[in-house]
């Protein structure tokens, strides 16, 4: 392969984040000759003997990959399917008539992020079947069945439940229509179920997505001993709703609590989706991508990804931002990394574990050994010597004396 065209030298590597935060807007609206200039781009760093940024841009193109996997082919047959005027950004949204207040706000497709969420895969093929039924309606039509009108996703709180109906939302072209729900619950009695069908009423009369975000302060059991009437009220008002809506178009709800939601409500919902918290595979991913424009070691990646075991991906997305912090206010030494931790432990007490924790603030011969015997992502002598500011045989010694004081013990 003649790669003689591209000088990999001097500028190019000097300013290289530039360069990959370039490749990475590019790749947000792919297209093969876009993808063929960053594959002719990584193999010649990779030639060049630049493999740590030959291998960025490899992950550049594979998470651009994996969006477009998820993205439907077909986006007009979809808006075409949803029933209802257009909306407008001059639109009248409803109000509460009691105090005037906005019962929900209109997100439209190119107020939206066009990069994907990151999740697993058993997730992203969840999601790219949901979005493939509203691409093939006539495929579906010929079969007497169509696509699926409701979606409930849950999960733990940060892990990419909202960003996912907006996503949803961009992919199908239509905007979103988020119920506020503080508006909704209405201290006068009977106002909170008329405020729900005012809701219901206007999302049915345009063509849009329903998102009713913190689902389950409005779906809560409805025998539950702490609420009164009032609460039993609203929860039949809003599956009255529901069933009305099941014809005109997609609702979305979100609950970090499913626990609290009725039984009636989950049979409301074609699609139940829970998002896990990432896994170690999906947090290296993750950490790559939040770590953009900072160049940073590969071993640093691998470091956040372990240290953030049981984390969701907006509490990793939260430590990346301490890392870039600190590095941008002291440079770039590698040593300091840990520096990150330990702060970001201490302003972050819950979110990293506390076996973690007590190897952060402990002796640093424990902290060696523990990443030199981590089988997940495993880190070469080469790496921890890295990671610690030290060279490769000083890293030997302190294992083996500190397992030497540890069989002693």
């Amino acid at each position: 392969m003649q790669l003689a065209s591209i000088q990999i030298k001097g500028p190019i590597m000097d300013h290289f984040p530039i360069v990959q935060a370039l490749c990475r807007a590019a790749m947000a609206t792919p297209n093969p000759a876009l993808r063929k200039q960053i594959e002719r781009l990584s193999a010649a760093l990779k030639e060049a003997g630049e493999a740590k940024q030959a291998g960025t841009l490899n992950g550049i193109l594979t998470s651009a990959e994996r969006a477009e996997e998820m993205a439907p082919s077909r986006l007009v047959r979809s808006k075409a399917a949803f029933a209802g005027e257009t909306l407008t950004p001059n639109t009248p949204l409803p109000v509460d008539k009691e105090t005037s207040s906005v019962l929900a706000e209109v997100i439209f497709p190119h107020q939206i992020s066009a990069t994907g969420p990151l999740f697993s895969s058993p997730v992203e093929a969840a999601v790219k079947s949901l979005l493939d039924e509203w691409n093939h309606l006539s495929e579906l039509e010929a079969l007497d069945v169509a696509p699926a009108k409701s979606c409930l996703i849950f999960g733990a709180p940060g892990t990419g439940k909202t960003r996912l109906a907006y996503w949803i939302a961009k992919q199908l072209d239509l905007p979103l229509v988020v119920a506020r729900l503080d508006s909704l619950m209405s201290s006068f009695l009977g106002t909170s179920a008329r405020n729900i069908g005012a809701l219901f009423s206007f999302a049915g009369r345009y063509r849009c997505i329903l998102l009713l975000d913190e689902f389950d302060s409005l779906a809560k059991l409805r025998d539950d001993p702490q609420e009164v009437g009032e609460i039993k009220r609203i929860v039949n008002t809003l599956l009255q709703n529901l069933d009305a809506r099941y014809e005109v178009g997609l609702t979305i709800g979100i609950t970090n609590h499913p626990q609290l939601l009725d039984s009636a409500v989950w049979r409301r919902f074609e699609i139940q989706l829970e998002i896990p918290v990432p896994d170690l595979p999906l947090r290296l991913e993750m950490a790559r991508a939040f770590m953009v424009p900072a160049d940073v070691p590969e071993s640093h990646i691998k470091l956040l990804a372990w240290f953030t075991d049981g984390a969701t991906g907006a509490e990793l997305e939260t430590l990346v931002r301490s890392y870039k912090k600190l590095r941008a206010v002291r440079g770039d030494a590698s040593e300091e990394v840990f520096d990150v931790f330990r702060q970001f432990a201490t302003m972050n007490s819950g979110r990293l574990s506390k076996p973690k924790r007590g190897l952060l603030f402990g002796d640093q011969a424990n902290l060696i050994s523990a990443l030199h015997d981590a089988e997940s992502p495993p880190f070469s002598m080469t790496e921890l010597g890295e990671l610690m500011g030290r060279d490769k045989s000083t890293i030997s010694r302190i294992i083996k004396q500190d397992r030497k004081t540890k069989k002693s013990d």
